[in-house]
């Protein structure tokens, strides 16, 4: 398989089925980034598209010592961003918070994976948090659903993140623990009570 960078080179040279393979590539992700922070499907497939119109005119820019994912992220955050700023979201207030620390990354992300492996009924109580995780992230500000999004799915380091959304590093790790707070807050009011099931925390 090419790697990203053989694939850009290609692109700039005038190979379009190589500009199209970045496309399969990334745009479940680019898209999946931009329905999170809108929680609009149709108006995110607009802008995932939009996205990949600006890489493609963009592509000599492109710094291929960077992950090509970090430099896409950063043009939808920024497209992403426009459009937000032409149409005002609500907002969740600030709260203060710590670093949240590595130890997370990975159960917001197996909750949210592929369930074909499991057993049914366990696939089923999984797929039920998942709904609830999905509902509680969409009660996230956007900046909030961003970070979890591209940290906690995406699984990019805090410097990608920095590098996306022009973020200072402290402001990254605030928003991952101020999110993480108010998405577990959100959890329990749904039911899913803390390190408990849904049938534990009902008996």
């Amino acid at each position: 398989m090419k790697t990203d960078a053989e694939l850009v080179a290609e692109a700039l040279g005038g190979a379009e089925e190589a500009f199209r393979e970045i496309v399969v590539r990334f745009e479940r992700p680019v898209y999946s980034l931009i329905a999170r922070m809108l929680q609009d499907p149709a108006t995110a497939e607009d802008l995932a598209q939009e996205v990949f119109v600006k890489a493609f005119r963009r592509l000599d820019t492109y710094d291929p010592s960077r992950k090509l994912a970090s430099w896409l992220f950063k043009i939808a955050h920024n497209t992403t961003i426009d459009h937000l700023r032409r149409h005002t979201p609500e907002t969740i207030p600030l709260e203060t918070g710590k670093d949240p620390g590595e130890e997370h990354r990975g159960g917001l992300a197996a909750v949210l994976a592929d369930d074909s492996l499991e057993s049914p009924s366990s696939a089923a109580e999984r797929r039920d948090m998942a709904r609830s995780l999905e509902r509680a992230i969409a009660r996230l500000r956007p900046d909030y659903r961003e970070v979890v999004v591209l940290f906690y799915i995406e699984g990019a380091s805090y410097q990608e993140i920095c590098e996306a959304t022009d973020l200072p590093l402290g402001t990254v790790k605030t928003n991952l623990h101020r999110a993480r707070k108010e998405l577990a807050e959100e959890m329990t009011r749904l039911g899913w009570g803390r390190g408990e099931t849904r049938s534990a925390s009902g008996s």
